[in-house]
Formats: C-alpha cells, sequence, structure tokens
C-alpha cells in the first residue's frame, strides 16, 4: 500500500473522495458483527483516513510456498463468501452511488473488486482479514469471484514469472475456490469470460490513470504492467474452453 502511516494500531492513509462512503460500509460490516475488515475512525487534520490495523500478514508477488497452500486457498473463498453475504444488506440501506467505481448490474453484493493476496490478511495461512476498500462498488458475486480466481487460480501467461501451475493445476484450484465458496455449477459457465472482462477493465484502467498523470500507475505502465496483463489475457482467451469444461 502507498502513503500508508501505521499509528500505534491504527492506520492513517491517503485516499479519495469515495471515503466517506467506504468508511460508512465499513462500519455497516461492524456493525453488523463482522470484525474482518478494518474499523473506521474518520480522518486525520492530513485529510488521511484513520483504519484499525488488522493484524497478520499479507502476500505478495511472488508468491511464496506458504502463500500458495491449499489452507489459503480455501480459507480465502470462506473469507470471500462470508464478506459478500453480510454485504447483501447494504445495498438495501444505502442507494447513494459515491463509490469509486460505477455499479456493475446484477447488483447483488459489494464487491471488494480487488480480493487478492495482496489485500488479504491471513494468520496461519488462514483468511482471516480483507483490506484495502477503495474500489469496492454494488455489483454481482461473480465480478469479485472472476478477479479472485486470476489471482488464486492463478490463470497467467508462462511468461508471467508471478504464476505457477498449468492448466490443469490452475482449473482444480479454481474449481475447489468455486466450491469452497459455494458458487453454484451452472453460474461458473460465465467465468472465463468475466475474467476476460475484469482484466480489461484493469487494463484500460491503468493505462487511463497513466495517461492522466497517476504517479502509482505511471510507474506501473512504465514497468509493463499492462503488458503482462495483455498476456495473461490472451492465455485465458486460449484456455477458455478447458476452463468451461473443468470449472
Amino acid at each position: 500500500m502507498d502513503n500508508v502511516i501505521r499509528i500505534g494500531n491504527t492506520i492513517h492513509r491517503k485516499t479519495g473522495i469515495w471515503a466517506q462512503q467506504i468508511h460508512k460500509f465499513l462500519r455497516y460490516l461492524h456493525d453488523q458483527g463482522f470484525h474482518s475488515v478494518p474499523e473506521p475512525f474518520g480522518f486525520d487534520k492530513e485529510g488521511r483516513e484513520i483504519l484499525s490495523f488488522v493484524e497478520g500478514v499479507t502476500f505478495d508477488y511472488p508468491l511464496s510456498e506458504k502463500a500458495r497452500s491449499m489452507s489459503v486457498l480455501l480459507s480465502s473463498a470462506k473469507l470471500l463468501r462470508a464478506y459478500h453475504d453480510v454485504s447483501v444488506n447494504f445495498l438495501n440501506l444505502d442507494t447513494s452511488n459515491n463509490w469509486m467505481f460505477p455499479s456493475r448490474e446484477p447488483q447483488e453484493v459489494i464487491c471488494h473488486n480487488d480480493f487478492a493476496h495482496y489485500n488479504i490478511v491471513f494468520q496461519e495461512e488462514q483468511a482471516i482479514g480483507i483490506i484495502d476498500f477503495d474500489t469496492a462498488h454494488p455489483g454481482p458475486r461473480k465480478w469479485d469471484i472472476a478477479y479472485a480466481l486470476y489471482r488464486f487460480a492463478p490463470f497467467t501467461s508462462k511468461d508471467n514469472e508471478d504464476g505457477f501451475g498449468n492448466i490443469e493445476d490452475q482449473t482444480s484450484r479454481a474449481r475447489l475456490f468455486c466450491q469452497t465458496y459455494g458458487l453454484p455449477k451452472e453460474d461458473r459457465a460465465e467465468i472465463a469470460n468475466l475474467m476476460i472482462e475484469r482484466l480489461q477493465a484493469l487494463i484500460d484502467f491503468l493505462i487511463k490513470s497513466a495517461y492522466e498523470g497517476d504517479k502509482k500507475y505511471e510507474l506501473n505502465f512504465q514497468a509493463g504492467h499492462h503488458i503482462r496483463y495483455m498476456k495473461d489475457l490472451e492465455y485465458i482467451k486460449s484456455n477458455k474452453l478447458a476452463i468451461y469444461n473443468r470449472l
């Protein structure tokens, strides 16, 4: 995470105009007894949001053997399902649209929109927390699941040094994730196409943000992240039938 300072048991971080909406949502989750997310405490005098620190570790790339473990995979699927389920009623309580990204139809849950190892907090290979809700917005469950599968399977090209396994390994991990989440088999038919759509949206956003002068995405662009995603996109397209058949 960029621009983050830890002060005691709180995190102070720069965010955007959507922060008030995110804080409202995080407060709702805590009020519902879901404490696997940061608790919001408003903003400091510099305008940075203040959040509780979620104790544990996150995994970044390249993923360690521990990060690739079955415990990490399955506990992450369970946590995503629990999070989605508790988020449902927020759609009825708050109809404002002050999110970073526009809502997607059908609006079933509040999508985290970046559910990956680096935004999940683990303790002893068990997923116990979710952080960084900047990109959250209302949308379908499968939108979040598609991106999670891209990251956890992971469906990456052979050129991507962050990937591992072959298509058989990847689809097996993806199927286990779906089963553990409880995604009905008939709903898995759309996953490959949704991964393609989700990755294209990520590529477009990265390029647009870099062009508009966002420093973080300028660095990502210079590092060729968009090219890596494009190769992963082609990999998913070329293996779409295998993904469809094996999920």
